[in-house]
């Protein structure tokens, strides 16, 4: 836990909050992650981390679970929730998916992180 969260990088409103994983800023609604201030040096500069809804770090390789029901454009029904996708790739995608899968019945496509729980 955040002892005292940084400042909305958005609004710069100090009355952020921590949620889960993420900083939250009360005022604009912007969600973000804290950078690591530790000191660990176990990251290398610049390596992006993605974490699940539930914060744990998600690595290429890893499986995970699909944690609420999505719609999938062009198909009649959509992912349920708990179904597993193995052998993801962290991507750079669009608007936030950073996720790279091939899903059994759907195909490839990209996912949020926020959406999926390390198995």
């Amino acid at each position: 836990m955040i002892e005292n969260p940084p400042p909305c990088p958005k609004c710069s409103c100090e009355y952020t909050y921590e949620m889960n994983a993420l900083v939250v800023c009360p005022e604009c609604g912007h969600e973000w992650v804290p950078a690591d201030s530790d000191g660990d040096g176990g990251d290398v500069a610049g390596e992006r981390v993605v974490k699940d809804s539930v914060g744990n770090v998600l690595q290429d390789g890893d499986s995970v679970v699909v944690v609420k029901a999505l719609k999938v454009k062009g198909s009649p029904s959509g992912i349920k929730a708990g179904t597993k996708v193995r052998g993801i790739r962290l991507v750079d995608g669009v608007d936030g998916h950073d996720i790279d899968c091939k899903i059994d019945g759907f195909g490839a496509m990209q996912l949020k992180s926020s959406v999926v729980k390390k198995a």
